[in-house]
């Protein structure tokens, strides 16, 4: 028995955690959106952001789930 996300599951992360990050690039281009509080959230988001799709792709990679 196969325990962890199915391969559907595994592209929603990838694609939700894809979004988050292009989200987080939008805001820092954007001029009137930079600051301190936005480089906090920023940097925590684009380690879960991050993290949440180098994981989704290594499952899909690997060929786990159905």
């Amino acid at each position: 028995m196969k325990y962890g996300p199915t391969r559907g599951e595994a592209i929603f992360w990838l694609v939700f955690s894809l979004t988050g990050v292009a989200g987080l690039l939008v805001t820092l281009i954007v001029p009137d959106w930079r600051g301190i509080l936005l480089s906090e959230i920023g940097v925590l988001a684009l380690i879960f952001f991050g993290g949440t799709a180098i994981w989704a792709a290594r499952k899909l990679r690997q060929g786990n789930g159905t």
